[in-house]
């Protein structure tokens, strides 16, 4: 939990905190979720945190056992980079159907290119989730939800 907050700290995602202290992103991972790490692992960890090791050995917090509180706008952002990752996975999973659909078109049917229909049809969903998850579009953002919570408690919030 404490490698994990003063990681985040940082703005530090696990791949740099990786790069920076010589471990992999597995071993930064499993001490971030509270498994026990070696004193060279806490070493790498505190040399690039510029705090000592037993800084990083202190018990946590009693309110930060179960999980560490974040601010709403960290909370918000927090969320809308995992709407980004998602839209990124999307985006991934498009790409490799599409051309796996497009070979297969070009091996059964050349003179007919019919794995266009679906590359249309799916990148129309591709592109909203690309609007929504940028927030380029946002019909129904935090101030949408807000309206709506205080139209069905039927009071402002």
């Amino acid at each position: 939990m404490i490698v994990r907050k003063l990681r985040l700290q940082r703005g530090w995602s696990q791949e740099q905190l990786s790069e920076m202290s010589g471990l992999s992103v597995r071993t930064i991972q499993r001490i971030e979720r509270g498994d026990k790490a070696g004193l060279e692992s806490l070493k790498s960890l505190a040399a690039v945190f510029d705090i000592q090791v037993s800084g990083l050995q202190k018990e946590p917090e009693p309110d930060m056992t179960e999980e560490v509180k974040y601010t709403a706008e960290e909370e918000r952002v927090i969320n809308q980079v995992r709407e980004i990752k998602g839209f990124y996975s999307h985006l991934t999973t498009y790409v490799l159907v599409i051309g796996l659909l497009f070979v297969i078109n070009f091996l059964t049917s050349p003179g007919y290119i019919w794995a266009w229909w679906p590359a249309m049809g799916w990148g129309i969903g591709i592109t909203v989730h690309a609007l929504s998850s940028f927030e380029i579009l946002n019909f129904f953002g935090p101030d949408w939800e807000k309206k709506q919570i205080g139209k069905r408690l039927g009071r402002k919030l």
